[in-house]
């Protein structure tokens, strides 16, 4: 018998392309790309090459005009390509125009999000909130796309007299969602009873932006193993544990990662997940204070709290990894490279991030730096939180 050959599967190259316009500039751009570039990253492809074109908005008919089309072919061709991802979500006229012009595979973030959160779907719960999102996803796009989805529960007598390739995969797509959604809303009657036999343990849920430590803060404060890596949404199913601090046990929830331009069908599929959020008593916002515009991502996630209804919670600002965290110090007379140093936890504590009307803790949960601190600031708030709530119950104190 001749050896067994194994392959190893070959990384996907791509180009990343973008529009720079008067709302976006190309700072903001060129920080998005950055986003999607870790976004591909994460799906297992490699960034090769970025296009951005300044316009004042985007083409209806082909995203991004002729000239910057020809040049992105050419380059694409040259490099034997076969994938270009956008950082906005398409329509199917842009993505048929662009696949026209480009002749190579086109990507938009949306689909990239959904395809990077279909491989961490683990659970049933989550891999049927994910093809109902992709579901979503497909449905308007139908007229690019030849599916032939009636081959996956056999063809015959499954067409209706003249009935068109698109029209029978359109019907089957509004089937599935609609069996997906009754799935999910009996997941979701199940999780609120599970809730509501939890008693009167105080709830707080871990959010933030993506990849910011969320899990890793789970991990030290539960002492409990779960799922962390380098990777955007690395964990999709809300994890909940138990914990105590002190002699005051309360529930903590880990939840997905929020991101800019979130597609919407995600939120919406996910919402049984984010429930965690919106019924939880404290929210611990996790911050990655070492990411260079982590201002922005924290509006971001100040943002979907507000659409979940959320805003108004007890929010403790938790800014880690700050062992990675440095200042650019520079003289303005000087002209020598700007340099970084190490910030001090009580140069920290003087910053505006300190000052905010909400309490706040810098520690770094991978080093553990200000790990007691941490946890004496939860036990205040935590106990606090259920002095409000059960004013009769004075077991704690």
């Amino acid at each position: 018998m001749g050896d067994f050959v194994t392959y190893e599967k070959i990384p996907e190259r791509a180009v990343l392309i973008a529009v720079s316009t008067r709302e976006q500039n190309r700072e903001r751009t060129e920080e998005y790309l950055d986003e999607l570039a870790f976004l591909l990253e994460t799906a297992g492809g490699v960034p090769v090459a970025r296009f951005v074109q300044a316009m004042d908005h985007p083409s209806s008919v082909t995203y991004l005009g002729s000239g910057k089309l020809e040049e992105i072919h050419q380059y694409i061709k040259a490099e034997n390509l076969q994938l270009a991802v956008v950082d906005d979500e398409l329509t199917a006229t842009q993505l048929r125009n662009m696949e026209n012009a480009l002749e190579c595979r086109i990507l938009d973030r949306t689909s990239l999000i959904l395809d990077i959160f279909a491989s961490n779907a683990h659970t049933s719960h989550a891999k049927a909130q994910v093809e109902l999102a992709q579901y979503q996803y497909l449905l308007p796009r139908l007229t690019r796309m030849w599916t032939h989805l009636e081959r996956q529960r056999g063809g015959i007598g499954m067409r209706g007299p003249g009935e068109t390739q698109i029209e029978t995969d359109r019907r089957l797509i509004l089937e599935r969602i609609a069996n997906l959604k009754e799935k999910l809303k009996e997941i979701d009657m199940q999780k609120t009873v599970q809730r509501k036999q939890r008693g009167k343990l105080v709830r707080v849920a871990l959010v933030g932006y993506t990849n910011v430590g969320k899990s890793t803060i789970m991990n030290l404060l539960s002492k409990s193993e779960v799922y962390t890596e380098n990777k955007l949404f690395a964990t999709l199913d809300t994890t909940v544990r138990k914990v105590v601090v002190e002699n005051l046990p309360f529930l903590l929830s880990d939840t997905v990662g929020f991101i800019r331009k979130l597609p919407h069908g995600l939120v919406e599929s996910f919402k049984s997940t984010l429930d965690e959020v919106r019924e939880s008593d404290i929210l611990l916002h996790v911050v990655d204070i070492s990411h260079p515009d982590f201002e922005s991502q924290i509006e971001v996630v100040n943002q979907t709290l507000n659409e979940l209804g959320a805003s108004d919670k007890k929010t403790i600002m938790v800014f880690n990894k700050i062992d990675a965290y440095t200042w650019e110090e520079k003289d303005p007379d000087d002209l020598t490279p700007a340099t970084k140093r190490n910030v001090s936890y009580e140069e920290l504590k003087q910053t505006w991030m300190a000052k905010t009307d909400k309490p706040c803790i810098f520690i770094s949960a991978k080093g553990r730096d200000n790990y007691q601190e941490f946890r004496d600031l939860l036990y205040k708030e935590i106990r606090d939180m259920h002095a409000i709530r059960y004013p009769y119950d004075n077991f704690l104190y």
